[in-house]
């Protein structure tokens, strides 16, 4: 099984994007922390974005493995029976 490099990189966006998004909701009452970004919680609206991100990273990497399963060759068992050789 090969590694689709999505799945470690969403799982990276995802685990930033959580942590980015809990910290902005808990400092969220901060006025003076805000003041350099025009008053802009960025941290919650970065930690947002990273998890959307990740999702859908994650979800493509998922959608790429389940289709390399449902295309996988037959087994060569098969081929071996049908030709009359055993």
């Amino acid at each position: 099984m090969k590694l689709d490099i999505r799945m470690p990189m969403g799982v990276m966006f995802v685990l930033v994007g959580a942590i980015l998004t809990v910290f902005g909701l808990a400092t969220s009452s901060d006025v003076a922390l805000y003041r350099k970004s025009l008053g802009l919680n960025i941290n919650l609206i970065w930690g947002i974005v990273l998890l959307v991100i990740g999702v859908v990273m994650v979800i493509l990497a998922r959608r790429a493995m389940r289709r390399s399963l449902d295309t996988t060759p037959p087994s060569r068992e098969g081929k071996n029976e049908q030709s009359g050789v055993s």
